[in-house]
């Protein structure tokens, strides 16, 4: 295999990485659907894009990626053992505009909540996850963070 095709393959399989509508986050939307919550996708709230607004409570829900967001902690977030000179300021900026993000938002009034992608994976955390998102959505408190399935 030469290197012109293994960058070909290599930009293949990258075109392939959704950055909306991912599994993750189709299934945190059916959850919360199916817990009575209704929604709006990427709805445009101070500048930013949720993944999902709950208007009605007031709160941004980001499903994240546990690679692309840095997830600390999480097995999910290794750094990648080649050209670390480009993806170590690639997700530090993803990680300083969710900071920014969340802080802009909470300023406005708005409760966050950041469902991390490895909480998806394995179907008795995913259901614990729900469980203490609704009861979360119905308190008064302003962030929600997922717990990591390594945790």
């Amino acid at each position: 295999m030469s290197s012109k095709s293994g960058k070909l393959s290599r930009s293949e399989m990258m075109s392939r990485i959704r950055s909306f509508d991912t599994k993750p986050e189709i299934k945190v939307r059916k959850a919360i659907y199916h817990l009575g919550y209704r929604y709006i996708l990427k709805d445009k709230v101070k500048g930013t894009k949720p993944d999902i607004v709950l208007r009605k409570q007031g709160v941004a829900i980001f499903v994240h990626g546990c690679f692309w967001h840095r997830h600390s902690g999480c097995k999910y977030a290794s750094m990648p053992k080649t050209r670390r000179e480009y993806w170590w300021p690639k997700l530090s900026k993803n990680v300083e505009r969710d900071r920014k993000v969340n802080f802009k938002l909470q300023l406005e009034g708005w409760r966050i909540a950041v469902i991390w992608e490895c909480a998806t994976r394995d179907k008795e955390l995913f259901e614990k996850t729900m469980n203490s998102l609704n009861e979360w959505i119905q308190s008064s408190s302003d962030y929600y963070e997922s717990q990591s399935i390594s945790s």
